[in-house]
């Protein structure tokens, strides 16, 4: 990808160093997808690492007995489908396009390669992956609150021993 091609402002990549981002963008593509159309589905392998530079994105999985449930909206600067950055796995959510989805598209097996043969570049985009899943992971905790609260008033303090 050239200079001209890439989005002025891609979240992920802004916040690696210039040597990392300019080995990335060799590796991506800008896609584009229509509304409805599912990007990936949950339970199959997947080829791409997708960064959000317009439109919004819905993550689903499928529940037994209640078929495809939302999880989690995403929309521009979020990063969807980490999966393939792992060889072998499938990807553990469906994402549907809610509107006229761009993405900057990374080959997930071009990334996991270079990341193997340049350590420092693997540093720093896992650094990044693994604040995607931390703030995926909190988003979760948040929702599973909401389902098992009472939604009582509380007056405590989250530095309490008692909380």
């Amino acid at each position: 990808m050239s200079a001209t091609d890439r989005p002025s402002s891609v979240p992920f990549l802004d916040a690696l160093p210039a040597a990392t981002r300019q080995q990335l963008e060799r590796l991506a593509t800008t896609r584009d997808f229509p509304p409805g159309t599912r990007m990936f589905q949950e339970g199959t392998p997947h080829d791409d690492i997708h960064l959000i530079v317009a439109g919004h994105v819905r993550l689903e999985m499928f529940v037994p007995g209640r078929g495809r449930l939302p999880l989690l909206t995403l929309g521009p600067g979020d990063l969807v489908g980490w999966s393939p950055l792992f060889p072998g796995s499938t990807m553990t959510a469906t994402a549907v396009a809610l509107e006229p989805v761009r993405t900057l598209s990374l080959n997930g097996r071009g990334v996991a390669d270079l990341c193997q043969s340049d350590h420092e570049v693997g540093y720093h985009v896992m650094r990044q992956i693994v604040r995607v899943l931390s703030n995926r992971l909190l988003a979760t905790r948040l929702q599973l609150l909401d389902l098992f609260t009472d939604h009582q008033p509380s007056t405590g303090n989250p530095l309490d021993s008692e909380c």
